[in-house]
């Protein structure tokens, strides 16, 4: 199997231009969404009520796109990358129009997993695809346009969805994506062409479905212990055990496979292993970030909402700058170099953070966040290109859908180490609904902080255990 390359050139007015501007705006669908709902849930319970089950808004799209990316990167690999682009922005398309016409929270709760759906093949595919097209040296760059996509969506999303939420209506949070959909799908329908080998596959159902249930117990379990129910009860003990179990099943039929959904033989490289733990890490440390930083600007330091927000679109300002220059420095120093002094930055950067108290201002806050986005950049953009070019066209979507789900798997698990970290700290006050002292807030996201520059440590020790030496990329066909 090959990929169509066009003509050398990396930008907008180049053959490849319009690809990559449709690939930016399938991008924005998942960027956008992950950050434009936040602002307008008051709205939403106050029109459709379930205030105990909006967190499920979250949840439940965290969910179906996590579980979803691995059974997307094998079916990549065997029809192409167009056709599985093409369904994930299809069905993004239908669950955003669902959620806009839903009558209750359950309604909206269900059509947010259709969207989770369509979100778990287009964010996997849109890096695949880049992969593709892109050679090693280009590859950085394209990874910058892409990280600014993310910087932009932290600011307009939150935006848009004040703006609608109070002047408009909630609903147009999801009916905004329509047009996007459609430009990204005719964009890349038009556009972006490839060369598959057509052959008679032998689908791996089995291990599709198992994989699937055992990720969805597994990541359900993660995302609801010590929330729904505590985690010693017998319903976290229940889910979390099937899960494991499930996935355990899952490694026996896939050595029977004849063409597994997840090649066992990837799990045991230690490149790819390495990168791997390197994105849950990443997941975790933005995860605990995106959650804890509003939250600590605004009530700990008393600003507003929008200030807080500027606050953390900082982190976002300074990931794609140091990404589009990331190429640069692997292409001279190697893959496993650029992403130590990477991690190095991040582990100082989460150490400034343990410096932050009541009297800090929003700009010390600010100043923290963009120097962890720099870390960030130079860190996660090479180390998911290295993860790509050890393998060819036939693997490259379940590789860099398993580093997608393992950073969906960090943000799940920062999601329930952080949320302990916090009820353990506050007590039952937070659990009671009533008001939360200042101190005790400000210990709490204290201890978030140090739980953050712990995971950044992790991150470092990741980096330091990859390959010495870089391995020349396999040919595409």
């Amino acid at each position: 199997m090959t990929t169509a390359t066009a003509s050398a050139g990396v930008g907008f007015r180049s053959e490849r231009g319009p690809v990559l501007i449709g690939v930016m705006l399938a991008t924005a669908l998942v960027a956008i969404d992950s950050t434009i709902i936040a602002t307008a849930v008051p709205s939403i319970v106050d029109d459709v009520g379930g205030f105990a089950q909006f967190p499920w808004l979250f949840s439940i799209y965290l969910l179906a796109q996590a579980v979803t990316v691995p059974v997307y990167g094998k079916l990549a690999d065997v029809f192409g990358r167009k056709p599985v682009m093409m369904f994930g922005i299809g069905l993004f398309l239908l669950g955003s129009v669902l959620c806009g016409f839903a009558w209750s929270m359950g309604a909206l709760i269900a059509f947010r997993a259709v969207q989770g759906i369509g979100a778990g093949a287009v964010q996997p595919m849109a890096m695949t695809i880049v992969g593709d097209l892109y050679s090693l040296s280009e590859r950085a760059k394209v990874q910058g346009y892409l990280a600014g996509v993310w910087a932009i969506s932290s600011v307009v999303g939150p935006t848009l969805g004040g703006v609608f939420s109070e002047y408009v209506s909630w609903r147009w949070i999801f009916f905004v994506n329509v047009p996007l959909c459609v430009l990204a799908a005719g964009m890349l329908g038009r556009r972006f062409s490839e060369t598959v080998t057509r052959s008679r596959p032998q689908i791996d159902y089995l291990g599709a479905g198992v994989l699937t249930a055992g990720l969805t117990l597994l990541v359900l379990g993660l995302l609801e212990g010590g929330q729904a129910w505590a985690w010693t009860a017998p319903q976290s003990i229940g889910v979390l055990g099937a899960g494991v179990l499930l996935l355990a099943v899952f490694v026996l039929v896939e050595r029977r496979a004849a063409d597994p959904v997840v090649p066992l033989a990837l799990l045991g490289d230690r490149l790819i292993v390495t990168t791997s733990l390197i994105s849950a890490c990443v997941g975790a440390v933005l995860l605990g970030l995106t959650s804890y930083v509003p939250t600590y600007v605004q009530e700990v330091l008393g600003t507003g909402p929008l200030v807080a927000g500027f606050a953390l679109a900082a982190l976002t300002i300074g990931w794609p700058i140091s990404a589009s220059q990331a190429g640069r420095l692997y292409l001279r120093i190697g893959f496993r170099a650029t992403a130590l002094l990477g991690s190095v930055v991040v582990v100082a950067a989460a150490s400034l953070l343990l410096l932050l108290d009541e009297t800090s201002s929003v700009l010390q806050v600010g100043a923290t966040c963009f120097a962890i986005g720099l870390g960030m950049g130079i860190t996660a953009a090479p180390t998911l290109i290295a993860a790509q070019t050890v393998v060819g066209w036939q693997q490259r979507g379940v590789v860099t859908g398993t580093n997608m789900f393992f950073r969906s798997m960090g943000s799940a698990l920062g999601v329930a180490a952080f949320g302990a970290v916090v009820n353990a700290t506050v007590g039952a006050a937070s659990l009671e609904g009533a008001g939360v002292d200042a101190g005790l807030l400000t210990g709490a996201v204290h201890h978030v902080f140090l739980a953050i520059a712990v995971v950044s440590v992790l991150l470092l020790a990741a980096v330091l255990m990859m390959p010495r030496h870089d391995r020349p990329e396999p040919a595409t066909a």
